[in-house]
């Protein structure tokens, strides 16, 4: 069997009927152990409003064994508001029942069946996990007592209205394997003292602290001298500062010597539950501030009030509040400590039902089983008719139709966004659908597969509320589709809500709001951590302020020659496969097509590729065998012993500084081997890349690949001379030696000739190569097994632990660990700040951006910053949300000439003209110091990149360009197609300016667009 074959073999035994191709992305998540634990747990999830809906849904993506929904009620019209799978047509149904065929669809490997009758202990024998929602009190007690005594793990979800309550009971021993998500821990060893304790001294890979928390556990590897630690049982460290640690007794080990790495063990935890009886007494609330308890008491005398009155409290009822809150106090005998304005306000809104809160409930609770009126009269109870009005003529722009995209669209066409006269949403999004997104995109089935993602999910959207006014398009956002979305466009809506994955494209997102002064709501996951920051022109920072937007970049110095992680050795694999496959076969295809080709900025090396990929055309699959044994031994060998070379094992960087210090690994040579698997496995998918490349046709023959190795001879390693090898960044970044003109002008000559005489012999398209773009969902098409092989035999010259094959497709293919419980969360979170954007809330304490991490479980709320300080000009400073605006339309209507704006802003002076300008805040009570009047001699003026004016011109040239029209300093290109904008951008730059000083732009508003 080929090593092909047991690779295939090896990645299906290990998941047993898991669906890989269905659960990729939430396979990083949870883990194969708890994928397998998950898909042998019946859960019953009993309430199908619109929490215990949600909970269902995200339980049903997730794979569980199967779900039994459970509801005694029939559906009402407010259940519509909150309940997604429920229609008019289904009003008076049962709720269970009429929900059952939707949750069905949602996932072919989850049964899912309705039952409607009372929940008998016999019943509930059958599940492992029971979900409560919509459920009276005595209903909870009873549930609570049989499944605690039977073992069976309890959890209780409510929402009402703003407020909601989850609580787990996971039995009298609940073994938790890993209590952190988070990858481990590791540093590098600096050293390590004998003593009653030991003290190591250690460091990140960039110099930082090590990252370690007091009362982790930790084990050591690679340690010279003090080895007894290398690989010893997990021990407690105590943090004394950020590079030293306490981790007990060394007294008697060997003294230390150099080298090793220290990482952090993650030990199980063994947890104690209580059942609900036992909690309501003597409550463990985890929450972030002091109201949990008030609200716990809230939620225990709501009960109360339901069995004595029959009904909830009514909305804004003085009389009912007063009633629940003398409830409140006859549970505690602290009644100081009780909040009586919360417990009012909760009384207030207790009988709404809100899309985002149970959204964000469902997200939570799902996730520790992982472990005729109107529609809308839920959410009128709540917020009143007049604010119901408001969100149906909203206009918003959702920009990707992914996993929270879909999450949004589902609570906005729930919250009835845009489902007025006025109202629209418009949704974008380039991509098809793909089995991997149906685990965790709720508006998608496999029927679905290969459609475009924006409209699906939008006609999902109407399925749900038909008054929603949502508009499909297939497109990304980006500078090239500005003629699609401009300033018309941007300038029409209400807000934005970003659904994208990219920092790069969420950043520009948050430029084009910023331009258009929109609010913007940016939501992102990472398996079961989320955040959502809400964005509110003058009031708050943009996205860019509190988010590295760059992705982690590693030295490309580090990649080359240095790698001491194997994340580091798989990035090095991944631009392997493009180095190999992938850019040759371009360049060759372009120097086949394109006589200029040659003349562009190639360098020596460059030419010296071309003419290799050339000569390289293998005719038979020895020949892609030979290419890629001899490939390997430069790789794994020849590469390794010039590095060895350049810097022995000894060698110092200054006199008793070793130069193969930590973080840096002193590598060793490989030696071929035709009986070690992963040496093989580098063959084989190598010569059929290889051959692929080359369109050649050839059987991926094991026994002819070894029968060809075993009778090859490489060519001796020959240390290379004069080659400098560089150590760090700034090495790298250093000018090459100079260019060798005339061996550069031979090869293309050479080069130039080779291409005439393929063409004119008719070899041209003989010669065309077949470029392999990187594919990591297509686990048939060797990609990943070379990346893993590749990266893992480089990972044996550094003595680094090897890879599996899912954390090299995670790593190689950059993929994002997601599942569904995190998502919904994050989306009610984000429609939460919908709320107070809609309202037109100017108050920043109004504001709040969340973080989650769903494993622990931790919510965090917390108010946004103040946006910074972007433009300056002396001592005063604006943040980005400033600009002045200046009409570009004369009394007459007439455009303006670019004299005629610098008169606008108040640009006077008969040789130079001067700034004299006023910058203003609409934030009432703005402070003073927003404000100010500047007279600057102006230098230049820009648009973009483009010099609109400069006083260094002659001062003919000056005249002419400032007696042009603006239409004609910024017109498009002479024949083409071009948009006029609305709003010209323009920046000033002043000549009395200091070098850190920068001013507002000067917003134009044009006649038309």
């Amino acid at each position: 069997m080929s090593a092909l074959g047991r690779s295939s073999m090896r990645r299906s035994n290990s998941l047993g009927e898991i669906d890989e191709g269905l659960y990729s992305r939430q396979l990083y998540v949870l883990g194969h152990e708890a994928m397998q634990r998950l898909a042998k747990t019946a859960v019953l999830v009993s309430g199908m409003k619109g929490l215990g809906v949600e909970i269902a849904k995200n339980i049903i993506l997730a794979g569980v064994k199967s779900v039994t929904v459970h509801d005694l009620g029939n559906a009402q019209w407010s259940d519509l508001s909150s309940q997604f799978f429920l229609s008019e047509s289904d009003v008076g149904r049962n709720r269970a029942v009429a929900s059952q065929q939707h949750l069905a669809e949602l996932n072919s490997y989850v049964p899912v069946t309705a039952y409607t009758r009372e929940l008998s202990e016999s019943f509930l024998a059958a599940f492992q996990v029971v979900v409560l929602s919509n459920s009276p009190l005595e209903e909870q007690l009873r549930v609570s007592d049989i499944c605690h005594a039977r073992s069976i793990r309890f959890i209780l979800a409510d929402t009402k209205g703003l407020a909601g309550q989850l609580f787990c009971d996971f039995g009298e021993n609940f073994v938790v394997d890993e209590p952190s998500e988070a990858e481990p821990v590791c540093a590098y060893v600096q050293h390590i003292s004998q003593g009653t304790p030991g003290v190591v001294t250690c460091r990140d890979g960039q110099g930082h602290g090590h990252g370690f928390a007091d009362g982790d556990f930790v084990t050591f590897s690679d340690v010279e001298g003090m080895s007894q630690l290398n690989g010893c049982k997990p021990r407690a460290i105590h943090v004394l500062d950020e590079f030293m640690l306490e981790i007990g007794d060394t007294a008697f080990f060997a003294p230390y010597q150099h080298g090793g790495v220290i990482t952090q063990v993650k030990v199980p935890q063994l947890h104690s539950y209580e059942p609900l009886s036992a909690a309501l007494a003597k409550p463990k609330i985890k929450a972030m501030d002091d109201r949990g308890c008030s609200l716990h008491l809230a939620f225990r005398a709501l009960h109360a009030f339901a069995a004595e009155m029959g009904q909830l409290p009514r909305p804004r009822a003085q009389a009912d509040a007063e009633r629940l809150l003398e409830l409140a106090r006859g549970l505690t005998a602290h009644q100081e400590l009780l909040d009586e304005g919360l417990v009012r306000t909760f009384a207030h809104v207790s009988a709404g039902e809100l899309s985002p809160m149970a959204a964000l409930l469902g997200g939570l609770a799902a996730q520790e089983v992982l472990k005729r009126g109107s529609r809308y009269d839920g959410q009128i109870a709540v917020f009143g008719a007049d604010f119901q009005e408001r969100l149906g003529r909203q206009k918003y722009f959702v920009v990707g139709a992914g996993a929270i995209g879909c999450e949004l669209l589902k609570n906005f066409a729930m919250i009835g966004l845009a489902a007025g006269k006025g109202g629209s949403i418009t949704v974008t999004d380039m991509d098809t659908i793909e089995r991997s997104n149906l685990s965790r995109q709720l508006l998608f089935r496999p029927r679905d597969v290969g459609k475009l993602k924006s409209e699906t999910a939008a006609a999902a959207v109407r399925r749900m509320n038909p008054m929603t006014r949502v508009t499909a398009q297939p497109h990304h956002v980006g500078p090239d589709t500005e003629t699609l979305y401009g300033d018309d466009f941007f300038t029409a809506l209400d807000g934005v809500a970003n659904a994208l994955d990219s920092m790069q494209a969420r950043a520009y997102v948050d430029g084009r709001c910023i331009r258009y002064l929109k609010p913007l709501l940016d939501s992102g996951t990472e398996g079961t951590k989320g955040h959502v920051q809400v964005i509110v022109p003058y009031l708050t920072q943009p996205f860019g302020s509190s988010v590295d937007l760059t992705e982690s970049a590693v030295p490309l110095c580090t990649l080359r020659h240095f790698p001491s992680t194997i994340e580091h050795t798989l990035q090095w694999a991944r631009d392997e496969f493009d180095g190999l496959f992938k850019v040759p076969a371009e360049n060759v295809n372009k120097y086949l097509e394109d006589p200029a080709f040659l003349e562009g900025q190639w360098t020596t090396q460059d030419l010296e590729g071309l003419r290799s990929s050339l000569q390289e055309k293998p005719r038979s699959w020895q020949d892609c065998v030979c290419w890629a044994r001899q490939h390997w031994e430069s790789l794994y060998r020849h590469a390794i012993l010039n590095l060895l070379h350049a810097f022995p094992p000894s060698h110092e960087t200054s006199p008793g500084v070793p130069f193969w210090a930590a973080p840096k690994r002193c590598p060793r040579p490989l030696e071929f081997d035709c009986d070690n698997s992963t040496h093989m496995e580098y063959i084989m998918t190598a010569a059929s890349l290889f051959a692929q490349m080359h369109r050649l046709q050839v059987p991926r023959d094991w026994a002819a690949a070894r029968e060809t190795l075993r009778a090859m001879a490489v060519p001796p390693f020959q240390p290379e001379v004069g080659v400098r090898i560089p150590v760090t960044e700034e090495e790298m970044e250093e000018a090459p030696a100079g260019v060798d003109e005339e061996q550069l002008a031979a090869l293309r000559q050479e080069l130039a000739e080779r291409r005439w005489a393929l063409l004119e012999g008719g070899c041209g398209s003989t010669h065309r190569m077949e470029p392999i773009h990187f594919e990591k969902d297509d686990d048939s098409n060797s990609h990943v097994d070379f990346i893993m092989a590749a990266s893992n035999l480089r990972a044996a010259n550094y003595g680094i632990a090897p890879a599996d094959w899912h954390k090299s497709k995670r790593v190689a293919g950059r993929i994002v660990p997601a599942i569904a419980t995190t998502t919904a969360a994050v989306a009610g979170l984000a429609c939460l700040e919908l709320y107070k954007l809609v309202w037109g809330h100017q108050d920043l304490g109004s504001y709040r951006n969340s973080f989650l991490q769903l494993a622990e479980p931790l919510l965090t709320r917390f108010q946004p910053l103040t946006p910074p300080a972007t433009y300056k000009y002396g001592q005063e400073t604006w943040s980005c949300w400033h600009r002045v605006e200046v009409p570009g339309i004369g009394a007459h209507g007439e455009e303006l000439s670019l004299q005629e704006l610098l008169d606008q802003l108040q640009l006077m002076g008969s040789e130079r003209p001067v700034l004299g300008l006023a910058l203003t805040c609409p934030i009432p009570d703005a402070p003073p110091a927003l404000q100010g009047v500047h007279g600057l001699p102006v230098r230049t003026v820009l648009c973009g990149v483009t010099i609109l004016y400069a006083s260094f011109w002659a001062k003919q040239k000056r005249e002419a360009q400032l007696a042009r029209r603006l239409m004609q300093l910024v017109g498009g290109p002479p024949g083409g197609a071009w948009q006029p904008p609305r709003i010209l951008v323009l920046d000033l730059v002043c000549e009395d300016q200091q070098d850190d000083d920068v001013l507002p732009p000067v917003h134009v508003r044009l006649p038309c667009g």
